[in-house]
């Protein structure tokens, strides 16, 4: 979308030497957040929360394996067999709580309780909930919680990386902005060396007062003071920056002076770069913020739960039902009319007769979904208004730059012009450093305006959760 171009339009190159000789590379802020969503910890901490949403689903799905399980013992005492068994069982879990069973015993001894079918026997068997546990119960609970929570996961994660890459941004932008200004100082500690060398030969050769390089001297050393505390930030900022930079090897890296922001902007009109409409910004927030997206599958987990919690407040009621048959084939001899005398029924049944602890999470299930409601609400209008917030500093600040620049181009001519003056011997050294100061506040405010407008963007495509 039209944002994110405009913050990734920049490209990495070589530049030419610098003054001592060292090679200068630019670090352009697309170059930069590659290397911060790669190998930044907090962009590989959104991995490991997916991943792990990812292996708790699979610890969820267990809970609707296929168990089997065999058990046997055996007791002799004073030369007697008491009893001789093995059991064995296959259990299907199934989705709507209904299980299915199969088994065969062999139960041997002199001493078998009398429940128990001596020989070898077989079943197969289905256990179905009527009331409670039908319609939902901890298993599908657990398992649907986790497919919410991995699609959660995925969530969070974008919702970490937008915030990462919006600071790192700014931390871009601000050590492009201290570089801006030191570039300027730079320049105007240049122009001010000559100056006073022209300034001085005139002296020499009385065309110029002697006062007048004490003027240049000052004007030199003023900019020369402000250049210096113009690097100590431009590398301040670099550290600042360093705090994003990582290596593959997780270890952090920290930028070499050597390396400068990219200026290919500056050659751009921004105050003509066209404005995204707000209604459309406002919607694509509404639709895709990853911080909302979070808070509509926190409602599905919890709404689950309440669904969970519903089901204490019915009465348990548990239908069992087994077919039996004489050997490990349950099927031998299958007949309705045989089946009519070889089976076991049963049924379980249970009702707290207050129902409090059912009433009361019930009650309280809903209650946090009402409270998650109030601050999906509240985060929505946060999150609109963060949205026009930004969208109005672009706006204003596209005006800001234009007046900006038209002030930058009338302090120039300006100076121009006292420069002429001041060459033909009708204007003084004093009003000549006057202009250039006029101009050189007139570029660095262009300078700061401009990146506060690339980070204005940047907080723009931010607030509408777009950052990837």
């Amino acid at each position: 979308m039209l944002v994110f171009a405009l913050a990734c339009m920049l490209a990495a190159v070589d530049l030419q030497a610098g003054p001592a000789g060292d090679s200068l590379r630019v670090l352009s802020q697309e170059a930069f957040l590659e290397i911060v969503r790669t190998y930044h910890p907090v962009a590989r901490q959104g991995n490991l929360l997916v991943d792990r949403a990812k292996a708790e689903l699979t610890a969820a799905r267990a809970g609707f394996d296929p168990l089997l399980y065999s058990s046997a013992e055996r007791k002799t005492f004073d030369g007697k067999n008491y009893y001789d068994w093995i059991h064995t069982e296959l259990k299907i879990p199934t989705w709507y709580g209904i299980e299915l069973k199969a088994g065969f015993e062999e139960n041997l001894g002199d001493l078998l309780n009398s429940e128990v079918t001596p020989g070898q026997s077989s079943y197969l068997g289905v256990s179905v909930p009527i009331a409670k546990n039908l319609v939902m119960d901890k298993r599908r609970a657990v398992l649907q919680q986790a497919r919410v929570f991995r699609e959660q996961s995925k969530a969070e994660r974008l919702l970490l990386i937008n915030d990462l890459l919006f600071d790192a941004s700014y931390a871009y932008w601000s050590w492009v902005r201290e570089y801006m200004v030191y570039r300027v100082l730079s320049e105007a500690v240049t122009v001010n060396e000559t100056r006073l060398r022209l300034v001085t030969i005139g002296y020499q050769q009385g065309d110029r007062p002697a006062i007048d390089t004490t003027e240049a001297l000052a004007q030199l050393q003023s900019f020369e003071l402000a250049r210096n505390d113009a690097w100590l930030r431009f590398r301040n900022a670099g550290l600042d920056l360093s705090n994003f930079l990582w290596r593959a090897n997780d270890t952090p890296f920290y930028m070499p002076p050597t390396v400068i922001p990219d200026t290919a902007w500056t050659a751009k009109n921004l105050s003509e770069l066209p404005v995204p409409v707000l209604d459309q910004l406002v919607q694509v927030a509404m639709e895709t913020h990853p911080k909302l997206q979070s808070y509509d599958f926190k409602l599905q987990l919890l709404d689950i739960d309440r669904r969970l919690k519903f089901q204490d407040m019915l009465p348990l009621l548990n239908v069992k039902y087994n077919i039996l048959n004489s050997g490990y084939n349950v099927f031998k001899d299958a007949s309705w009319g045989y089946y009519e005398n070889n089976y076991k029924f049963g049924f379980d049944f249970g009702l707290p007769l207050r129902l409090s602890q059912g009433r009361g999470q019930y009650r309280a299930a809903r209650i946090k979904i009402e409270e998650t409601t109030l601050d999906l609400a509240q985060t929505r209008l946060g999150i609109e208004n963060k949205v026009k917030n930004y969208f109005n500093e672009v706006v204003v600040l596209q005006k800001q730059v234009r007046i900006a620049e038209d002030n930058y181009e009338n302090y120039f001519k300006l100076f121009r012009g006292e420069e002429t003056r001041f060459r033909i011997g009708e204007s003084s050294l004093f009003l000549l450093n006057q202009r250039e100061n006029k101009l050189l506040e007139s570029r660095q405010k262009l300078v700061e305006l401009k990146t506060k407008l690339f980070i204005s963007y940047t907080g723009l495509q931010w607030a509408t959760g777009q950052m990837r």
